[in-house]
């Protein structure tokens, strides 16, 4: 069976959030991290491909023979904003995002932000905690 190339890493995932430019993406990261790390139990984990995770999963493609763990939920600085990745899929938090605030979002689980001022807190940290608890459900997680 084919493997999953974006693994947990043992690098220090704040000296990687120290590492993001320009300086207000990095402070915005490090922003995120502290709104996840208030709400779940996880430890944040640095993925090989620049993807701050929280727990695990095992994740198995219907499409195709990849399989391994994965994190119950991310967020990735990324070049043009700040990727955050839902896991069961943004199209089952509807109503969550749409009181937000600015963002993107992809058909499948990413939602795209500028900036971290752009969005309500307190509404991330429901979709946050409702999305982890929603995969550990699925996939049968403690």
């Amino acid at each position: 069976m084919g493997e999953i190339k974006t693994r947990p890493t043992d690098l220090d995932v704040d000296s990687f959030l120290m590492s993001v430019e320009p300086a207000k993406k990095r402070m915005d990261s490090i922003e995120l991290k502290k709104v996840f790390d208030s709400v779940l139990n996880e430890k944040a984990i640095l993925w090989n491909n620049n993807m701050v995770g929280y727990g695990f999963y095992h994740y198995k493609s219907e499409k195709s023979k990849q399989e391994g763990e994965w994190p119950l939920i991310a967020f990735s600085p990324r070049k043009q904003y700040i990727a955050i990745y839902i896991m069961p899929g943004v199209g089952n938090y509807k109503d969550l995002l749409d009181k937000l605030g600015k963002h993107k979002i992809s058909s499948g689980s990413c939602i795209y932000i500028n900036s971290i001022k752009d969005i309500d807190i307190d509404i991330l940290k429901e979709l946050i905690s409702t999305s982890v608890a929603d995969m550990k459900k699925m996939y049968n997680v403690d």
